[in-house]
């Protein structure tokens, strides 16, 4: 076979002569099946080849859909190979130019290929086929589809098919199809491979598009300067198999047009592609996070029979071992040559990559003991942090008794935030791992603090929340943590707690602002911490001292104008401090306002009182506001100015709140204003009601002889008329007279009703009328 591939070399070196400006690929239709196998895409005698069978256009005299190419100057990805096609093979030769294929109605399709692509019906179908025994446990070769339904919307509804088949020979299972999308099932198709489809106007109506489907495997589409015919292409895919060395298998390589003859396709197989190969597996690198573990080795496994010849190289460089498998234990490029015949020798290489070190640490954890037994409670994920080193991306720790089952993963510690020792110098066992499940391990060992500090004094603060109830809130860092510290190494902190149970499984801390439980005094519990470890437990007793001196409470004094005041408390205390800076147990002042002093005992503790002077005086009545003439509802308001809380009288008997003073009898009177705070008596103030008699009686009897406004002399200005009732003016008096006796020019009147108009010097009028009995 290798004498005729000479000859066709040469053939395609005279057209290649004769048409030195092609810009198309070559395409040589008259190789027979044996010829396109073993020749041109097998080309090795690394696996057997057995009855290659050809199949396809019969239909068009000479010319085959079938064919070996050659890219010739082009820049066709593949140097050379076999074509199959839907149409005449000579038609995949560039440029593409937009037109129709078909093919004769009796070139059918293929089952096969409808089966395993669950296809309708299949049209113009060729068949490259045979039968191969490997030499290795994995065949592959490359490929190119292209088709004449990269045009227009058709890549959304339409695609030829074609299929890559294999089986073990004389197998009833199905073929499996190997012409697929790298890591998956999905069959390579024009429908499956492609970019955006922008919608169509057929001129009948618009037509949808569609969006990219695995648009990264799509090679582009061709045009005037193509190398080949076809309106696209896929970018060079591969076919991959395991199979089995030794074994018969069939393999079928199959292209046919789906439901119509009207668009081409072809697939393009790589020269000397289909090869056994080894299959090392896929890289273990770090970016893709399947690096190997640090400390482990990695077995290189070609799975081939152990009677071959190997040779093993890192990066380049040949090893000792010629071994079937080599156990790898650091980063590098792997490479196995394996002579499988004479003349067959099959390679294949491997990138190795190996995940740092988890470099954890290993610690150490103290924790006080509440009973000097050496058996205490530890919480081992207090050093997690510790441990893990500043690792970022890690699992949490989990801890084992021991070792060996912390790498076996037997056993973990459950209660590790309570954990119980069971002896002094005792260590647990860390296990952390990363994200991509790798493993590390640190010892903690566990140490029971014997350390003892010097007893405390006790803490004491005042009763100064105003209950006098034994009570009182501690600011325990303030307080207390500076005592417990004095003479400590630096670094420490102190945590506190109710109880010694809580103080070494640190539960239930308190606040740092904490208010005593127990009155008056109360014992609490001080963790020392040395970052995680526990540096000594020692006792802290909490006193209040209640101060509470008696008649203390807050005073409110008067202070009357002119005349100073003392403010005093109890002596007695070891210290006085007024608002007014005065430190004398009484002070004097002249001024109203707010007073405190704070006195202090010999604990330290104070006390404040507050004094609250107000000002006070003597009022002093500026005037009189009298409603008179209104028999029961004559009323008396005194008018007054002054900085007390008065009282009122008009008598200097009865005093009253009320500044007004209602049905007053007429008269004189003598108005006062007092002090209710004891400042003192206004000065005296004299007032009159006035008010007219309702009748007389001018019988002689020495009473009630003469009708007079009593008073009115207080008024001397006013003037007084009597009238009959017809308005006869009858009588007019002044101030100073004595009355009217009821006689009108000597002449003595008849009982009757007069009327009369009282002008008052202020402008006021009273009219009113009276009776005259006899």
């Amino acid at each position: 076979m290798t004498g005729v591939k000479t000859i066709l070399f040469y053939f395609f070196i005279c057209c290649i002569s004769i048409n030195a400006k092609a810009q198309s690929i070559l395409v040589n239709d008259t190789y027979t099946a044996s010829q396109l196998v073993e020749n041109i895409l097998v080309n090795s005698s690394c696996a057997t080849i057995i009855n290659p069978v050809a199949t396809g256009d019969n239909y068009s005299g000479s010319q085959k859909s079938y064919a070996y190419f050659n890219a010739a100057t082009t820049n066709f990805p593949f140097k050379e190979g076999v074509v199959l096609s839907t149409w005449t093979s000579q038609n995949s030769v560039g440029p593409f130019v937009t037109n129709r294929g078909g093919g004769d109605s009796r070139w059918v399709g293929d089952s096969d290929l409808e089966q395993a692509l669950n296809l309708n019906q299949t049209f113009n179908a060729t068949v490259l086929e045979f039968d191969f025994v490997p030499l290795t446990n994995f065949i592959s070769f490359n490929y190119i589809f292209a088709s004449n339904e990269y045009q227009l919307y058709f890549p959304c509804a339409f695609s030829d098919g074609f299929a890559f088949l294999i089986k073990e020979k004389g197998s009833s299972a199905p073929f499996q199809n190997i012409a697929v999308l790298p890591n998956s099932s999905i069959p390579v198709s024009s429908t499956k491979v492609h970019p955006l489809i922008s919608p169509y106007n057929t001129g009948n109506g618009l037509i949808s598009g569609c969006p990219p489907e695995n648009e990264n495997y799509f090679g582009g589409y061709n045009g005037s300067t193509s190398p080949i015919n076809y309106s696209a292409q896929t970018v060079v895919l591969n076919a991959q198999s395991t199979v089995i060395a030794g074994k018969t298998y069939h393999i079928k390589l199959v292209i046919a047009d789906d439901e119509n003859r009207e668009f081409d396709s072809a697939v393009f197989l790589e020269a000397g592609s289909f090869l056994p190969k080894i299959n090392l597996g896929p890289d273990r690198l770090l970016t893709t996070n399947t690096a190997i573990c640090f400390g482990e080795s990695f077995t290189i496994d070609p799975k081939l029979l152990s009677n071959y010849t190997y040779r093993w190289y890192k990066n380049n460089v040949l090893l000792p071992e010629n071994t079937p498998t080599y156990n790898a234990t650091s980063s590098g490029i792997y490479k196995v040559e394996v002579l499988l015949t004479s003349s067959c020798i099959a390679t294949e290489e491997i990138k190795i990559e190996y995940i740092p070190e988890i470099d954890l640490m290993d610690t150490t954890l103290s924790q006080c003991d509440d009973d000097a037994d050496g058996i205490t409670i530890f919480d081992l994920t207090k050093v997690d942090a510790i441990v893990k080193n500043n690792i970022p991306n890690l699992s949490a720790v989990v801890y084992y008794n021991s070792l060996a089952d912390a790498k076996a993963k037997l056993n973990p510690i459950t209660n590790a935030t309570s954990f119980t020792n069971t002896g002094t110098n005792q260590s647990v066992f860390a296990r952390v791992t990363n994200t991509l499940g790798c493993e590390s391990f640190a010892t903690v060992q566990l140490i029971v603090s014997t350390i003892v500090i010097a007893p405390q004094n006790p803490i004491a603060t005042c009763d100064a929340d105003g209950s006098e109830d034994g009570l009182a809130q501690f600011d325990l860092n303030s307080q207390v943590t500076p005592q417990v510290l004095a003479g400590l190494p630096p670094g420490l902190v102190v945590k506190y707690y109710l109880n010694t149970n809580d103080a070494v499984v640190e539960q239930n801390v308190l606040p740092t602002l904490f208010k005593n439980t127990i009155p008056n005094q109360q014992t609490i519990f001080a963790k020392i911490l040395n970052g995680p470890d526990c540096y000594s437990i020692t006792v802290i007793t909490l006193e209040v001292n209640s101060f509470d001196p008696p008649n203390f409470q807050d005073e409110s004094l008067i202070l009357c104008e002119g005349t100073p005041i003392n403010l005093t408390v109890n002596t007695g205390f070891s210290s006085y401090l007024w608002s007014t800076q005065a430190t004398t147990n009484s002070i004097t002042i002249d001024s109203p306002g707010t007073y405190f002093v704070t006195v202090t005992n010999k604990n330290g503790c104070q006390k404040t009182k507050k004094f609250i002077v107000s000002l006070s005086g003597i009022a002093t009545i500026t005037g009189v506001k009298v409603n008179d003439f209104a028999r029961n509802e004559n009323s008396i308001t005194i008018e007054y100015t002054g900085i007390g809380a008065y009282e009122f009288s008009i008598d200097g008997d009865f005093f009253q709140d009320n500044s007004t003073f209602e049905g007053v009898a007429p008269g004189e009177y003598l108005l006062f204003a007092k002090d209710k705070n004891g400042c003192g008596l206004s000065l005296p103030f004299t007032t009159y009601i006035l008010d007219y008699p309702r009748y007389f009686t001018p019988n002689n009897d020495g009473y009630n002889d003469a009708w007079k406004i009593k008073n009115l002399e207080t008024l001397p200005k006013s003037t007084l008329y009597i009238f009959d009732r017809y308005g006869k003016l009858l009588k007019q008096l002044t101030v100073s007279s004595n009355g009217w006796n009821g006689t009108f020019n000597g002449s003595a009147l008849p009982a009757d009703d007069y009327w009369f108009h009282l002008n008052l010097e202020n402008g006021r009028t009273i009219k009113g009328h009276f009776s005259l009995k006899r």
